[in-house]
């Protein structure tokens, strides 16, 4: 492995050497070296288009959620890039989502159908993930935090299904919940969130990540593609991720999923982007940026950084 680890800290995309660095490596992500490599992601040339959109407000026109380019999609990648923490230069972005999702007109308009809260947690989640991966801790994510834990379902999860049959929660809305209410629960010491967290990861748990409960099938076939950006998507790459950060890694539960990305490992000792859910077509695209593509055969760097840090975090280097 040490050679693709090699490649990966060589990479000219310094939020890859970032990965590669605190993800796999297990660098202190407040050091003055990983604090002097955020700065060059800040200045990168994929951060430099990403953030390209903004007018002189620093706001990004159009909704907040257009795909993948609204001011929503463009914080949660720099949260996930390590994009350093603390630039101002983001708060009007930062206005932009809370706007949306805090707003009256969007909180007074959830629906909830036989006692369950209908909601894309997803977007709360990630929002709130954003904020404190880049340095906003004030009483906003406070209030992105309590709705995403009054709307909990009773098995533990979220959902945005109409359905009134529908009573068990979606791994697409759930898995980013868990993400940004760890982080909650860790940086506030909050009771609750750290609650809501075991709850919700028994979700996956129960379900190995992929497989049905009652007879062990694969869930959906898309679940086992490696993916990034996922943006919503569940994937368990990302569920893994997610339980590690959890501190749920080290659960039995997850072997089956770390043995099937163990299985996915190339001659080179990457992985692939198996799917991808972006296009940069000029006519078409709804990305300012390539991730590499879906090339099953080849190496995909931003896979390979998530995938290693999982398999590390799993023991299994």
């Amino acid at each position: 492995m040490g050679a693709i680890i090699d490649q990966l800290l060589s990479s000219d995309e310094p939020s890859i050497r970032y990965k590669a660095h605190t993800g796999v490596l297990g660098a202190d992500p407040a050091s003055p070296a990983m604090r002097a490599l955020g700065e060059e992601v800040r200045t990168s040339p994929r951060v430099t288009k990403l953030l390209s959109a903004r007018g002189e407000n620093g706001k990004i026109p159009g909704g907040v959620y257009q795909k993948w380019m609204g001011a929503h999609w463009v914080l949660a990648t720099l949260a996930d890039l390590g994009y350093p923490s603390g630039d101002a230069a983001l708060a009007p972005l930062v206005e932009q989502v809370c706007a949306c999702w805090l707003g009256a007109r969007h909180v007074d308009a959830v629906r909830v159908i036989n006692g369950r809260v209908r909601r894309c947690a997803s977007q709360e989640s990630n929002a709130l993930y954003a904020l404190l991966t880049l340095g906003f801790h004030d009483a906003r994510v406070d209030r992105l935090a309590e709705n995403l834990l009054r709307w909990q379902w009773p098995d533990g999860g979220w959902n945005c299904d109409t359905r009134p049959e529908a009573t068990t929660s979606s791994f697409h809305e759930s898995w980013i919940p868990v993400r940004a209410l760890a982080l909650y629960a860790r940086l506030r010491d909050h009771a609750g969130a750290r609650e809501a967290v075991a709850r919700a990861a028994e979700i996956f748990l129960s379900r190995r990540l992929f497989r049905r409960r009652r007879d062990g099938s694969v869930m959906t076939p898309s679940f086992l593609k490696l993916i990034y950006p996922p943006y919503w998507h569940y994937s368990i790459l990302n569920g893994l991720k997610v339980m590690a950060e959890a501190g749920c890694i080290g659960d039995p539960r997850c072997a089956d999923a770390l043995d099937v990305l163990e299985s996915k490992r190339l001659p080179d000792g990457g992985f692939p982007a198996e799917a991808a859910y972006y296009k940069t077509s000029p006519s078409g695209g709804n990305s300012l940026v390539e991730w590499g593509g879906a090339r099953a055969a080849r190496m995909n760097p931003w896979v390979t950084a998530e995938a290693l840090g999982v398999l590390a975090a799993g023991g299994r280097r």
